[in-house]
């Protein structure tokens, strides 16, 4: 393990208590406007950034294991299935049905949350992986191509939310929903405590915005920290696929002189 692999790693391993072990956890059950950098920070950030945190020897250990091998390398095999799950996954969780009801059940909402990362992990394999052979990965055109095609499919799910006219999700709008959501990170006993004593009548109790508003806020932060993330993805993509580039046409060039010198060496043979 390089040091810089090492520092990415407890980077990383930083970032994900940040967003599941730190308050902002507790702050996606009472805003939405929490509850979207964490899904940002947690499909966008953290699932590539394990590929650059992880050395490429446990990487192929990884692919090698039983049940994990084959699901991440379907990312390989099949890259626009994994985008579509990926986008699908997303849209389909933010549908209010699906996620006022994900919300009620701290079991099956956990489950969720896990399988949403595990995609997220299988989406970014076949742009970031250390394990394939260069021959047989994406071209650094595909793999613009596939982190633009994220940004535009998670731009409808964005602009849904952004635009409605007026709150969607009950778990952050209404009193007693939001009190049952928000026992997956709270004891029963002190919830009960202060609804009944009429302390909190909602997540309006915690913020001057209303709920359409920080509904907005949050689809707006949400596209502009995937926009971020992905614009880092795409100049690094950019760059190294422009070196390779490069160095493949200096490569080129320089067996071309070869060649010609060799050549030449041999046509003066013969005339001597």
């Amino acid at each position: 393990m390089t040091q810089k692999e090492g520092a990415l790693f407890v980077t990383n391993m930083i970032l994900l208590y940040a967003m599941y072990g730190a308050p902002v956890d507790l702050l996606s059950h009472i805003l939405f406007t929490f509850h979207m950098v964490q899904m940002a920070f947690v499909l966008f950030l953290i699932a590539p950034l394990i590929y650059f945190s992880v050395p490429d020897y446990l990487q192929k250990y990884i692919v090698k294991l039983p049940v994990i091998g084959p699901v991440l390398r379907l990312g390989a095999k099949k890259p626009l299935v994994t985008l579509m799950l990926l986008i699908a996954a997303f849209s389909i969780y933010h549908l209010p049905v699906v996620m006022d009801n994900l919300k009620m059940s701290a079991t099956l909402h956990t489950l969720v949350l896990a399988l949403m990362f595990l995609i997220a992990v299988m989406a970014f394999y076949p742009i970031f992986n250390k394990v394939e052979p260069e021959e047989e990965q994406l071209g650094g055109l595909f793999k613009l191509l596939y982190i633009f095609g994220i940004g535009v499919f998670v731009t409808p799910a964005c602009a849904l939310i952004i635009f409605a006219s007026s709150p969607m999700y009950s778990t952050y709008t209404e009193g007693e929903a939001w009190l049952n959501a928000m026992a997956l990170c709270v004891p029963a006993g002190i919830l009960d405590s202060i609804a009944g004593a009429g302390m909190i009548s909602g997540p309006e109790y915690f913020t001057n915005m209303t709920p359409l508003s920080d509904q907005r806020t949050g689809g707006i932060i949400m596209k502009v920290l995937q926009e971020v993330f992905f614009g880092v993805m795409l100049a690094h993509i950019f760059f190294k696929w422009f070196n390779e580039e490069r160095k493949n046409a200096d490569q080129i060039t320089e067996r071309a002189l070869e060649r010609a010198q060799a050549q030449k060496e041999m046509n003066n043979r013969f005339r001597v």
